[in-house]
Protein backbone atom coordinates (compact mmCIF):
# COMPACT_ATOMS: atom_id res chain seq x y z
CA UNK A 1 0.00 0.00 0.00
CA UNK A 2 1.05 3.48 -0.55
CA UNK A 3 -0.55 6.80 0.20
CA UNK A 4 -1.39 9.38 -1.40
CA UNK A 5 -2.95 12.60 0.12
CA UNK A 6 -4.08 10.46 3.23
CA UNK A 7 -5.70 7.69 0.73
CA UNK A 8 -4.60 4.33 1.39
CA UNK A 9 -3.78 2.87 -2.53
CA UNK A 10 -3.45 -0.68 -3.40
CA UNK A 11 -1.47 -1.01 -5.93
CA UNK A 12 -0.77 -3.55 -8.94
CA UNK A 13 0.33 -4.14 -12.39
CA UNK A 14 -2.90 -4.99 -14.12
CA UNK A 15 -6.45 -4.17 -12.85
CA UNK A 16 -9.36 -6.25 -14.60
CA UNK A 17 -12.74 -5.14 -14.58
CA UNK A 18 -15.58 -8.05 -14.61
CA UNK A 19 -14.52 -11.61 -14.19
CA UNK A 20 -16.05 -12.99 -16.60
CA UNK A 21 -14.66 -15.32 -19.37
CA UNK A 22 -12.87 -12.63 -21.35
CA UNK A 23 -11.69 -11.08 -17.84
CA UNK A 24 -10.82 -13.89 -16.08
CA UNK A 25 -8.79 -15.37 -19.30
CA UNK A 26 -7.04 -12.15 -19.66
CA UNK A 27 -6.13 -11.86 -16.19
CA UNK A 28 -4.10 -15.53 -15.89
CA UNK A 29 -2.63 -14.92 -19.47
CA UNK A 30 -1.16 -11.32 -17.85
CA UNK A 31 -0.17 -12.92 -14.03
CA UNK A 32 1.45 -15.57 -15.70
CA UNK A 33 4.39 -13.07 -17.62
CA UNK A 34 4.64 -12.02 -13.85
CA UNK A 35 2.29 -9.20 -13.61
CA UNK A 36 0.66 -7.90 -10.52
CA UNK A 37 -2.92 -8.68 -11.39
CA UNK A 38 -6.44 -8.21 -9.50
CA UNK A 39 -9.94 -8.50 -10.76
CA UNK A 40 -12.89 -6.40 -9.62
CA UNK A 41 -16.26 -7.77 -10.26
CA UNK A 42 -19.92 -5.80 -8.58
CA UNK A 43 -21.57 -9.38 -8.70
CA UNK A 44 -21.70 -11.93 -5.91
CA UNK A 45 -21.39 -14.80 -8.02
CA UNK A 46 -18.59 -14.86 -10.26
CA UNK A 47 -19.01 -16.51 -13.86
CA UNK A 48 -22.88 -16.45 -13.79
CA UNK A 49 -23.19 -16.26 -17.32
CA UNK A 50 -20.76 -18.94 -17.99
CA UNK A 51 -22.46 -21.09 -15.73
CA UNK A 52 -26.08 -20.83 -17.31
CA UNK A 53 -24.69 -20.77 -20.93
CA UNK A 54 -25.27 -23.65 -23.11
CA UNK A 55 -28.16 -25.24 -20.85
CA UNK A 56 -25.52 -25.32 -18.45
CA UNK A 57 -23.15 -27.03 -20.07
CA UNK A 58 -21.47 -23.92 -21.68
CA UNK A 59 -20.89 -23.87 -25.51
CA UNK A 60 -17.17 -22.54 -24.97
CA UNK A 61 -16.34 -22.36 -28.42
CA UNK A 62 -16.58 -23.73 -32.11
CA UNK A 63 -14.42 -25.74 -33.88
CA UNK A 64 -15.19 -23.65 -37.38
CA UNK A 65 -14.91 -20.34 -35.53
CA UNK A 66 -13.43 -17.95 -38.31
CA UNK A 67 -13.86 -14.50 -38.83
CA UNK A 68 -16.59 -14.71 -41.25
CA UNK A 69 -18.92 -15.89 -37.69
CA UNK A 70 -18.83 -12.37 -36.10
CA UNK A 71 -20.71 -9.03 -36.99
CA UNK A 72 -19.00 -5.72 -36.22
CA UNK A 73 -18.89 -2.22 -38.52
CA UNK A 74 -15.25 -3.20 -39.10
CA UNK A 75 -15.54 -7.41 -40.03
CA UNK A 76 -11.24 -7.33 -40.17
CA UNK A 77 -11.08 -6.23 -36.49
CA UNK A 78 -11.33 -9.89 -34.99
CA UNK A 79 -8.86 -10.99 -37.08
CA UNK A 80 -5.84 -10.89 -35.70
CA UNK A 81 -6.87 -11.70 -32.19
CA UNK A 82 -8.69 -14.97 -33.82
CA UNK A 83 -5.21 -16.02 -35.54
CA UNK A 84 -3.25 -15.20 -32.68
CA UNK A 85 -5.06 -17.82 -29.76
CA UNK A 86 -7.59 -20.53 -31.87
CA UNK A 87 -10.38 -22.10 -30.55
CA UNK A 88 -7.85 -25.86 -30.81
CA UNK A 89 -6.06 -23.49 -28.36
CA UNK A 90 -8.27 -23.30 -25.83
CA UNK A 91 -9.39 -27.28 -26.52
CA UNK A 92 -5.98 -27.87 -25.75
CA UNK A 93 -5.79 -26.06 -22.84
CA UNK A 94 -9.69 -28.03 -21.62
CA UNK A 95 -7.96 -31.34 -22.52
CA UNK A 96 -5.10 -30.45 -20.50
CA UNK A 97 -7.62 -30.33 -17.29
CA UNK A 98 -9.18 -33.53 -18.34
CA UNK A 99 -12.16 -31.94 -19.46
CA UNK A 100 -14.51 -34.00 -21.22
CA UNK A 101 -16.62 -32.75 -24.05
CA UNK A 102 -18.27 -33.52 -26.93
CA UNK A 103 -19.41 -31.75 -30.34
CA UNK A 104 -23.21 -30.92 -30.37
CA UNK A 105 -24.07 -30.25 -33.63
CA UNK A 106 -22.43 -27.70 -36.27
CA UNK A 107 -18.96 -27.92 -34.88
CA UNK A 108 -20.39 -26.26 -31.37
CA UNK A 109 -18.83 -28.16 -28.16
CA UNK A 110 -19.93 -28.37 -25.25
CA UNK A 111 -18.86 -29.72 -21.59
CA UNK A 112 -20.11 -33.50 -21.14
CA UNK A 113 -20.35 -32.44 -17.51
CA UNK A 114 -21.12 -28.82 -16.98
CA UNK A 115 -20.25 -25.59 -17.27
CA UNK A 116 -18.89 -25.40 -14.02
CA UNK A 117 -15.76 -27.10 -15.50
CA UNK A 118 -14.83 -24.29 -17.19
CA UNK A 119 -15.12 -21.73 -14.50
CA UNK A 120 -13.31 -23.99 -11.64
CA UNK A 121 -10.24 -24.24 -15.08
CA UNK A 122 -10.79 -20.50 -15.83
CA UNK A 123 -10.42 -20.04 -11.66
CA UNK A 124 -7.50 -22.86 -11.10
CA UNK A 125 -5.86 -20.26 -14.42
CA UNK A 126 -6.33 -17.52 -11.99
CA UNK A 127 -4.89 -18.81 -9.09
CA UNK A 128 -1.94 -20.69 -10.53
CA UNK A 129 -0.72 -17.06 -11.73
CA UNK A 130 -1.08 -15.38 -8.70
CA UNK A 131 -4.20 -13.46 -9.61
CA UNK A 132 -6.14 -12.19 -6.82
CA UNK A 133 -10.45 -11.69 -7.36
CA UNK A 134 -12.44 -9.23 -5.68
CA UNK A 135 -16.20 -9.76 -5.75
CA UNK A 136 -19.46 -7.76 -5.11
CA UNK A 137 -16.84 -4.53 -5.21
CA UNK A 138 -18.63 -1.49 -7.00
CA UNK A 139 -15.92 0.94 -9.15
CA UNK A 140 -17.31 4.49 -7.93
CA UNK A 141 -14.32 6.30 -10.09
CA UNK A 142 -11.92 6.32 -12.63
CA UNK A 143 -9.25 8.50 -13.09
CA UNK A 144 -6.34 9.20 -15.33
CA UNK A 145 -2.74 9.76 -13.89
CA UNK A 146 0.70 10.03 -15.51
CA UNK A 147 1.71 6.61 -15.10
CA UNK A 148 -1.53 4.70 -14.82
CA UNK A 149 -5.16 4.99 -13.53
CA UNK A 150 -6.37 5.30 -9.91
CA UNK A 151 -9.76 3.61 -8.79
CA UNK A 152 -12.41 3.86 -6.30
CA UNK A 153 -13.85 1.19 -5.44
CA UNK A 154 -16.75 -0.24 -2.73
CA UNK A 155 -14.01 -1.86 -1.69
CA UNK A 156 -11.21 1.25 -1.38
CA UNK A 157 -8.43 2.71 -3.58
CA UNK A 158 -6.47 0.99 -6.25
CA UNK A 159 -3.50 2.10 -8.47
CA UNK A 160 -2.65 0.51 -11.54
CA UNK A 161 -0.65 0.57 -14.47
CA UNK A 162 -2.59 -0.92 -17.54
CA UNK A 163 -6.75 -1.41 -16.68
CA UNK A 164 -8.85 -3.99 -18.37
CA UNK A 165 -12.45 -3.24 -19.11
CA UNK A 166 -14.20 -6.99 -19.61
CA UNK A 167 -17.52 -5.95 -18.42
CA UNK A 168 -19.80 -7.20 -20.79
CA UNK A 169 -23.17 -5.93 -22.68
CA UNK A 170 -26.25 -5.24 -21.54
CA UNK A 171 -27.83 -9.23 -22.00
CA UNK A 172 -29.44 -10.73 -19.33
CA UNK A 173 -29.25 -7.77 -16.92
CA UNK A 174 -30.43 -10.23 -14.37
CA UNK A 175 -26.84 -11.67 -14.19
CA UNK A 176 -25.58 -8.15 -13.96
CA UNK A 177 -25.52 -7.02 -16.91
CA UNK A 178 -24.66 -2.93 -17.34
CA UNK A 179 -23.65 -0.14 -19.12
CA UNK A 180 -20.53 0.39 -17.41
CA UNK A 181 -18.23 -0.36 -20.10
CA UNK A 182 -19.84 1.88 -22.62
CA UNK A 183 -19.26 4.80 -19.59
CA UNK A 184 -15.69 4.14 -18.97
CA UNK A 185 -15.41 4.23 -22.72
CA UNK A 186 -17.50 7.65 -23.45
CA UNK A 187 -15.78 8.98 -19.99
CA UNK A 188 -12.22 9.00 -22.00
CA UNK A 189 -13.48 9.67 -25.14
CA UNK A 190 -14.31 6.47 -27.18
CA UNK A 191 -16.97 6.54 -29.71
CA UNK A 192 -19.42 3.58 -28.47
CA UNK A 193 -21.66 2.20 -31.89
CA UNK A 194 -25.24 1.77 -30.92
CA UNK A 195 -25.87 -1.22 -29.03
CA UNK A 196 -28.99 -3.75 -29.43
CA UNK A 197 -30.65 -7.06 -28.37
CA UNK A 198 -28.94 -10.28 -30.68
CA UNK A 199 -29.50 -14.01 -30.30
CA UNK A 200 -32.85 -13.25 -29.13
CA UNK A 201 -36.36 -14.93 -29.79
CA UNK A 202 -39.09 -12.27 -31.63
CA UNK A 203 -42.02 -11.29 -30.50
CA UNK A 204 -45.26 -11.80 -32.96
CA UNK A 205 -48.18 -9.02 -33.82
CA UNK A 206 -51.08 -9.86 -32.55
CA UNK A 207 -52.84 -11.69 -35.68
CA UNK A 208 -49.83 -13.81 -36.27
CA UNK A 209 -49.32 -14.30 -32.24
CA UNK A 210 -53.04 -15.45 -31.90
CA UNK A 211 -52.64 -18.57 -34.27
CA UNK A 212 -48.93 -19.14 -33.59
CA UNK A 213 -48.78 -19.32 -29.62
CA UNK A 214 -51.28 -22.14 -30.53
CA UNK A 215 -48.23 -24.14 -31.79
CA UNK A 216 -46.09 -23.67 -28.48
CA UNK A 217 -43.91 -26.20 -28.45
CA UNK A 218 -43.28 -27.37 -31.98
CA UNK A 219 -40.37 -27.11 -33.35
CA UNK A 220 -39.77 -27.07 -37.60
CA UNK A 221 -36.42 -27.77 -39.53
CA UNK A 222 -36.34 -24.10 -41.41
CA UNK A 223 -34.08 -21.57 -43.43
CA UNK A 224 -34.50 -17.92 -41.70
CA UNK A 225 -33.31 -15.26 -44.34
CA UNK A 226 -32.82 -11.63 -43.81
CA UNK A 227 -30.79 -8.71 -45.18
CA UNK A 228 -29.25 -11.19 -47.53
CA UNK A 229 -28.34 -14.23 -44.83
CA UNK A 230 -29.48 -17.06 -43.74
CA UNK A 231 -29.26 -19.74 -41.08
CA UNK A 232 -30.53 -23.31 -41.79
CA UNK A 233 -31.33 -25.01 -38.41
CA UNK A 234 -34.40 -24.93 -36.80
CA UNK A 235 -37.27 -22.87 -34.96
CA UNK A 236 -39.54 -23.30 -32.16
CA UNK A 237 -42.72 -21.62 -31.34
CA UNK A 238 -43.27 -20.48 -28.31
CA UNK A 239 -46.30 -19.06 -26.24
CA UNK A 240 -44.49 -15.38 -26.80
CA UNK A 241 -43.70 -15.94 -30.16
CA UNK A 242 -40.43 -17.70 -32.38
CA UNK A 243 -37.66 -19.23 -30.91
CA UNK A 244 -34.91 -21.89 -32.25
CA UNK A 245 -31.75 -21.80 -33.20
CA UNK A 246 -32.55 -20.15 -36.87
CA UNK A 247 -34.41 -17.72 -35.02
CA UNK A 248 -31.77 -16.66 -32.85
CA UNK A 249 -28.88 -16.50 -35.72
CA UNK A 250 -31.02 -14.33 -38.22
CA UNK A 251 -31.95 -11.94 -35.15
CA UNK A 252 -28.78 -10.43 -35.17
CA UNK A 253 -29.08 -9.20 -38.80
CA UNK A 254 -32.77 -7.69 -38.32
CA UNK A 255 -33.63 -4.61 -38.44
CA UNK A 256 -36.84 -3.43 -36.56
CA UNK A 257 -40.26 -3.33 -39.36
CA UNK A 258 -38.36 -5.91 -41.91
CA UNK A 259 -39.78 -9.36 -43.38
CA UNK A 260 -37.94 -12.22 -42.28
CA UNK A 261 -38.01 -15.15 -44.47
CA UNK A 262 -38.84 -18.90 -43.40
CA UNK A 263 -38.33 -21.69 -45.63
CA UNK A 264 -40.33 -24.44 -43.65
CA UNK A 265 -39.34 -27.35 -45.95
CA UNK A 266 -35.34 -26.43 -45.98
CA UNK A 267 -33.82 -29.15 -47.60
CA UNK A 268 -36.42 -30.25 -50.45
CA UNK A 269 -38.84 -29.61 -52.98
CA UNK A 270 -42.14 -29.87 -51.31
CA UNK A 271 -44.17 -29.46 -54.44
CA UNK A 272 -42.45 -32.70 -55.87
CA UNK A 273 -43.46 -34.55 -52.65
CA UNK A 274 -46.94 -33.30 -52.66
CA UNK A 275 -47.35 -34.63 -56.73
CA UNK A 276 -45.48 -37.99 -55.41
CA UNK A 277 -48.29 -37.56 -52.66
CA UNK A 278 -50.99 -36.83 -55.84
CA UNK A 279 -50.26 -39.59 -57.81
CA UNK A 280 -50.22 -42.46 -54.86
CA UNK A 281 -53.38 -41.00 -52.86
CA UNK A 282 -55.49 -38.95 -54.95
CA UNK A 283 -58.34 -38.72 -52.70
CA UNK A 284 -56.07 -37.88 -49.64
CA UNK A 285 -56.57 -33.98 -48.33
CA UNK A 286 -53.70 -31.67 -48.71
CA UNK A 287 -53.23 -31.83 -45.15
CA UNK A 288 -53.10 -35.77 -44.53
CA UNK A 289 -50.02 -35.54 -47.45
CA UNK A 290 -48.80 -32.51 -45.23
CA UNK A 291 -48.97 -34.54 -41.95
CA UNK A 292 -46.26 -36.59 -43.54
CA UNK A 293 -43.68 -34.14 -43.19
CA UNK A 294 -45.03 -31.66 -40.92
CA UNK A 295 -46.36 -32.66 -36.98
CA UNK A 296 -50.42 -32.95 -37.10
CA UNK A 297 -50.67 -29.60 -34.87
CA UNK A 298 -48.52 -27.34 -37.24
CA UNK A 299 -50.41 -28.58 -40.59
CA UNK A 300 -54.23 -27.97 -38.85
CA UNK A 301 -53.33 -24.79 -37.96
CA UNK A 302 -51.05 -23.53 -40.43
CA UNK A 303 -52.86 -23.99 -43.74
CA UNK A 304 -55.86 -21.66 -42.50
CA UNK A 305 -53.39 -19.49 -41.26
CA UNK A 306 -51.67 -19.24 -44.50
CA UNK A 307 -55.12 -18.92 -46.32
CA UNK A 308 -54.89 -22.58 -48.32
CA UNK A 309 -57.99 -24.70 -48.36
CA UNK A 310 -57.90 -28.49 -47.50
CA UNK A 311 -59.18 -30.14 -49.98
CA UNK A 312 -58.29 -33.91 -51.55
CA UNK A 313 -55.53 -33.31 -53.82
CA UNK A 314 -57.01 -33.68 -56.98
CA UNK A 315 -59.12 -31.17 -56.68
CA UNK A 316 -55.89 -28.30 -57.03
CA UNK A 317 -55.82 -26.82 -60.94
CA UNK A 318 -53.30 -25.50 -62.84
CA UNK A 319 -50.71 -23.85 -60.29
CA UNK A 320 -52.69 -24.47 -57.03
CA UNK A 321 -50.67 -26.89 -55.51
CA UNK A 322 -47.55 -25.02 -56.66
CA UNK A 323 -48.60 -21.78 -54.59
CA UNK A 324 -49.41 -24.14 -51.88
CA UNK A 325 -46.25 -25.49 -51.89
CA UNK A 326 -44.87 -22.15 -52.16
CA UNK A 327 -46.45 -20.92 -48.73
CA UNK A 328 -44.45 -23.12 -46.84
CA UNK A 329 -41.02 -22.34 -48.78
CA UNK A 330 -41.40 -18.58 -48.90
CA UNK A 331 -43.34 -17.86 -45.98
CA UNK A 332 -42.93 -14.09 -44.73
CA UNK A 333 -43.27 -13.23 -41.32
CA UNK A 334 -42.71 -9.45 -40.28
CA UNK A 335 -41.99 -9.55 -36.44
CA UNK A 336 -43.24 -7.06 -34.00
CA UNK A 337 -39.81 -6.86 -32.29
CA UNK A 338 -37.60 -8.86 -30.28
CA UNK A 339 -37.55 -10.00 -26.34
CA UNK A 340 -34.82 -7.36 -25.71
CA UNK A 341 -31.71 -7.77 -23.25
CA UNK A 342 -33.85 -9.97 -20.90
CA UNK A 343 -33.04 -12.77 -23.07
CA UNK A 344 -30.63 -12.11 -25.47
CA UNK A 345 -27.55 -13.81 -25.36
CA UNK A 346 -25.27 -10.95 -26.69
CA UNK A 347 -25.49 -7.27 -27.34
CA UNK A 348 -24.38 -5.94 -30.67
CA UNK A 349 -22.69 -3.45 -30.89
CA UNK A 350 -20.33 -1.49 -28.14
CA UNK A 351 -17.10 -0.12 -28.31
CA UNK A 352 -15.51 1.20 -31.73
CA UNK A 353 -12.86 -0.52 -33.01
CA UNK A 354 -11.43 1.64 -35.07
CA UNK A 355 -10.36 3.45 -31.45
CA UNK A 356 -8.51 0.00 -30.68
CA UNK A 357 -5.63 -2.14 -31.40
CA UNK A 358 -6.70 -5.00 -33.08
CA UNK A 359 -3.74 -7.05 -32.02
CA UNK A 360 -3.34 -5.64 -27.86
CA UNK A 361 -6.84 -4.34 -27.25
CA UNK A 362 -5.37 -1.24 -26.14
CA UNK A 363 -7.01 2.47 -26.99
CA UNK A 364 -5.23 3.89 -29.42
CA UNK A 365 -5.49 7.45 -28.04
CA UNK A 366 -5.72 6.36 -24.18
CA UNK A 367 -2.21 4.45 -23.35
CA UNK A 368 -2.80 1.52 -20.84
CA UNK A 369 -6.51 1.61 -21.49
CA UNK A 370 -8.20 -1.71 -23.37
CA UNK A 371 -11.52 -3.26 -23.39
CA UNK A 372 -12.00 -6.91 -24.37
CA UNK A 373 -14.66 -9.27 -24.97
CA UNK A 374 -18.51 -8.31 -25.14
CA UNK A 375 -17.95 -4.63 -24.77
CA UNK A 376 -16.38 -4.28 -27.78
CA UNK A 377 -18.18 -3.83 -31.46
CA UNK A 378 -17.56 -7.87 -32.01
CA UNK A 379 -20.95 -10.18 -31.58
CA UNK A 380 -20.19 -13.99 -32.77
CA UNK A 381 -23.23 -15.84 -33.82
CA UNK A 382 -25.08 -18.81 -31.90
CA UNK A 383 -22.84 -21.50 -31.18
CA UNK A 384 -19.80 -20.69 -29.17
CA UNK A 385 -18.24 -17.87 -31.09
CA UNK A 386 -18.86 -15.62 -28.66
CA UNK A 387 -16.71 -17.23 -26.21
CA UNK A 388 -14.00 -17.96 -28.50
CA UNK A 389 -14.26 -14.18 -29.33
CA UNK A 390 -14.17 -13.50 -25.22
CA UNK A 391 -10.89 -16.07 -25.23
CA UNK A 392 -9.21 -14.38 -28.20
CA UNK A 393 -9.11 -10.99 -27.35
CA UNK A 394 -8.75 -11.69 -23.52
CA UNK A 395 -5.69 -13.61 -24.76
CA UNK A 396 -3.68 -11.25 -27.07
CA UNK A 397 -4.45 -8.64 -24.07
CA UNK A 398 -2.99 -10.89 -21.02
CA UNK A 399 0.53 -10.72 -23.40
CA UNK A 400 1.08 -6.78 -23.09
CA UNK A 401 -1.15 -5.30 -20.08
Amino acid sequence: MQKIVGIQLKNVDVLVIGAGAAGLFCAAEAGKRGRTVEVLDHAKRLGGKILMSGGGRCNFTNMYASHENFLSDNPHFCKSALSRYTQWDFIGLVAEYGIAYHEKTLGQLFCDDSAKDILKMLLAECDKAGVTISNQCEVLSIEKIENGYVLNTSKGHYQCESLVIATGGLSMPKLGASPFGYKVAEQFGLNVKPTRAGLVPFTLHDQDKNVLSELSGISLDASASCNNTSFNENILFTHRGLSGPAVLQISSFWEPGQTVEFDLFPNGDLLAELQKSLQNQPDAQLGTALANHYPKRYVQAALPYLGIENKPLKQYQGKQLEQAALAFHQWQLKPNGTEGYRTAEVTLGGVDTNQLSSKTMETKDVEGLYFIGEVVDVTGWLGGFNFQWAWSSGWVAGQVV
